[in-house]
Parts: structure tokens; sequence; C-alpha cells
């Protein structure tokens, strides 16, 4: 019997080196496949060692989730950087174009690149806050297609390199939310009360409202901009919240159904949430882009410029188109996607519709602005919220009166005690 018993505890040993020999051999090729997966062709590698050695480093600010980064096995684009050139790079992040706006005008923060908006670029250009890009640093330029290189923010790139682009669309929760052809006007429609979120930026914001006025995203008339001012202030009484990255806990969670969504963090949610869905409306929407530039801050313009090139390189700017969702304006990058993404009609709409049905935001003057945001804050503080708004107040004069009445039936319970 010890004999037996030593012979199965030998077998089921040898059965189990066979077994994690097995398991570790595949995991080594599984590594091995991932390795080769995320490796990294520089057609040029000579011309990123210009700066090895001399202990640079320089700060990026960029907006949040929005480059790859390493997680999930995915490339670490700074990280890549780094190693390739020697440069160290400090990567700070911002929630909107504003944010960025207010930091650097407001000093005392030293930037080398920057990644905002078409028309934040304008303003900026406008200001005298960039410097003017040398594309003689920047070959890899050529990889931009053709349509993003004219830009009317930035004629002729003189100051920016494209990043990533996208449109505004709906996403929506497709169990509940049954209408066939979804517009801009669901977002005031009285069925989905308290359950409709709307951006918390006016010219978002007001871009959809002036779509469906027929009026352009750009408009600088006055009475245009109050009329737009007016159908939001109608709007208000259904909107649960006013939100811009919570969009994505909301309609995860399931705490609403409707909302206005930038494609690309669309994509992203979708993955996760089967029940929902994304349309980018018929009667046109905002497309987007954002691209990369150096502010006047910057202290070393040419390492910048170097790190604008390696985020053109094709491998750099596939990893990180779909990283982020957004869609890619490097041609190169854009050929190694699957063909399932380029014709899903949201990453990449039709170049008909992009044509006849999307408009860029250009910087408006001063005064638009001043009448936009008077505009905003008045709907925002106005008293034509939804519903619910009158819980509280209502509770409140319901427990005023109760006690009220307490005190009253007390004090006639005095009365009729002392008599």
């Amino acid at each position: 019997m010890d004999r037996i018993r030593k012979l199965n505890v030998f077998i089921i040993l040898l059965t189990f080196f066979f077994v994690f020999s097995s398991c570790s051999s595949d995991d080594v090729s599984a590594d091995e496949e991932d390795i080769e997966a995320l490796s990294l062709n520089i057609e040029d590698e000579d011309y990123y060692k210009r700066f090895s050695g001399e202990g640079l480093s320089i700060n990026v600010y960029n907006w949040g989730e929005y480059i790859s980064d390493g997680s999930d096995g995915t490339l670490d684009v700074n990280g890549e950087f780094t190693e390739l050139t020697g440069i160290k790079v400090n990567y700070t992040t911002y929630a909107t174009n504003e944010e960025l706006y207010a930091k650097l005008k407001g000093g005392g923060s030293s930037y080398d690149i920057i990644i905002p908006s078409d028309y934040m670029i304008s303003r900026m250009i406008k200001e005298n806050m960039l410097l003017p890009l040398n594309h003689g640093n920047i070959p890899a330029f050529s990889n931009i297609m053709d349509k993003f290189t004219e830009p009317e923010y930035d004629a002729g790139s003189r100051y920016s390199v494209p990043y990533a682009w996208g449109t505004v669309g709906i996403i929506y929760d497709n169990t509940i939310v049954e209408e066939e052809n979804i517009d801009w006007d669901i977002l005031w429609n009285e069925d989905y009360t308290d359950r409709i979120l709307m951006f918390d930026n006016p010219r978002d914001a007001f871009a959809i409202a002036e779509i469906m006025l027929g009026y352009s995203i750009n408009t600088e008339d006055h009475f245009e901009l109050q009329a737009a001012g007016e159908i939001l202030k109608e709007q208000k009484k259904v909107v649960q919240s006013y939100v811009m990255d919570e969009i994505f806990d909301k309609m995860g969670a399931g705490e609403a159904v409707i909302a206005p969504y930038y494609a690309g963090d669309a994509i992203t949610l979708m993955d996760e949430y089967e029940d929902l869905s994304f349309v980018i409306p018929e009667s046109g929407t905002n497309l987007f882009v954002d691209a990369m530039c150096i502010p006047k801050s910057s202290r070393n313009k040419e390492a910048a410029e170097m790190y604008i090139n390696f985020m053109c390189e094709p491998d750099i700017a596939y990893s990180t188109t779909t990283y982020i969702g957004y869609s890619t304006p490097n041609s190169a990058a854009f050929d190694m996607l699957d063909d399932e993404i380029k014709n899903d009609g949201i990453s990449y709409p039709d170049d008909e519709y992009i044509q006849s049905r999307t408009a860029v935001f250009r910087n408006l003057s001063d005064e638009a602005n001043m009448i936009m945001q008077t505009l905003w804050t008045e709907m925002k503080s106005s008293e034509a919220n939804s519903p619910n708004q009158w819980i509280v107040p209502v509770f409140m004069l319901g427990c005023i009166a109760v006690s009220l009445f307490i005190l009253i039936k007390r004090q006639r319970k005095r009365k009729k005690d002392m008599f």
C-alpha cells in the first residue's frame, strides 16, 4: 500500500510538473507576443538622440485620460519618449479649455506642450500666447492628413499640429429610448424629464441650441444668441443636472438615459455597457480638433518640437487613437486601424456628412463671449428648474405647518387644563 501511495504521489507530482511547464511556456509565448505587439518602430532614431545625456525635461499639459499610458498592456507613450530621447516628461492634466487658458494667462507655470481645442488655439494666437513652430524639426508632420493641415483656426498649421478629432452626438439607453430618428430635440423631450443630462459649459450647450434653431455655431448675432439662451432656459425643466466628465458615471450607472457626449468617450462607454448607443444627429454637429502647441512659456522649444514629432510617428499615433477612442488625423495611423473602426460611422463619419453637416468652433469676439456667458449664468440661476427643485421647499413648508399645528394644539390643551 505504501509503495502504491508513493507511486501515486510521484505520478501526481510529475503531472503537475508537465502542466506547470506547459503553462509557463504558454505564458512566455503570450508575453513575447505582447512585447512584439507593443514594439515601437521609429524610422529615424538618430533624430531623437540630439539631446541625449543633457538631462533635459519638458512639461506637458494635456486633457485627462488623453494619452496611451501603459495601463492594461498599452504602450507607455511618455515612457517610450524618455527611453528614446533621454528627455524626462513631466505630465499634468486639465479638464477644460478654459482651465488651460486661465492657467497660462495667470502665469506662474511653465509648459512646453499644451493640447487645446480649435477655438482656444485661435484665441491664443490672437493674444500672442503661442510660439510659431519650426516644421523643419517636425518631419513626421507629413503623416497628417491634408484635410487637417490648413485649419481655419490656424492657417497653414503655423502654431499647431493636430492630435485628435471627433464629433459631438447623443448617447442614450437603448432599452428605454426607442425613438427611431434621434436628433437634438430629444434633449428637450418631457417624456424623459429628470433623466436628461446636459453639458455644463456654455459653448457646447449653445452650439446644440443654435443647430436646433438653424443658426451657425459661430454666430455672434445678439438676437440669435438670445434665442438660443431662451430655449436652453426652456430645457432646464427637464434636465437632471449639468455635467461634463460625470456623464460617464451617470450614464453607466443608469442614473440618466440621454446625454450629449463626445464620440470618442461614447465609444469607450459603449464598450463597457451594452445597453448604451450613440448617434450623430442628422441636423448637424460640432467637429472639434485638439492640437499640439508650444506656449510662450516654453523653455525647451526644440525638445518640445521633438515631442510633437514623436506623437506624429505612426506607431505612437496609432497607440494614442486606439487608447483614447478619438479619431486620428494621422494617415499612417489610420491605415493601421481595423476596417470595423474605419466604417463604424461614429469614429469616422463619411466625408459628405462632415463637409455638409459639421462646423468647427471659431473663437468668438469678446462681446459675443460676454453675451453668451451672461445668458448662460442667467439660465443656470433661473427658477425654471426640474419639478424636483420644489421637493425640499415643499417639505420644509410641510414641517413648519406641522410644527405650528402641534404648537397650537399644545397651547389649547394648556388652556383647557387651566380651566
